[in-house]
């Protein structure tokens, strides 16, 4: 079975080789991306506009964060300004706390990045009533 699986698969890698030379660019096309690039003010603006939906719901707000800490990247202030918003609409401290522990965790060995954000954020966290894992004192355990 593993065999005539194998066979089959080696045949149909054949067929796609013996192209004609006509087609060639058009399977080298394949491999490019042709989609629009993202400027970086689009992409912040996009995650404050999903942020600052007010119907947003407390599973939309986690998978809104779970995706964009998936991301290669430390969000923008304002994205997390939102994000920080959102949790006192949906009334869910503990999704706040959260998202302040996922970005210092993204941060990772640039230890400048974190204290940076949250100077940046203070004036939100105070206006919301947020305390920051170090002032919980959770950041220790």
């Amino acid at each position: 079975m593993f065999r005539a699986a194998v066979r089959l698969s080696v045949s149909g890698v054949r067929s796609l080789t013996r192209t004609q030379p006509g087609s060639q660019a058009l399977l080298a096309s394949r491999c490019y991306s042709h989609g629009k690039q993202e400027t970086d003010e689009e992409f912040d603006a996009r995650w404050v506009t999903y942020f600052n939906k007010p119907d947003i719901d407390a599973w939309e707000l986690r998978k809104g964060m779970n995706t964009l800490i998936g991301y290669d990247l430390v969000p923008e202030p304002k994205i997390l300004e939102a994000a920080l918003r959102a949790c006192r609409r949906l009334n869910d401290l503990a999704s706040a706390i959260r998202i302040l522990e996922a970005v210092k965790d993204k941060t990772g060995p640039h230890k400048e990045i974190y204290p940076y954000l949250i100077q940046e954020l203070q004036p939100t966290l105070e206006e919301l009533g947020i305390s920051t894992p170090e002032e919980l004192g959770i950041d220790k355990l």
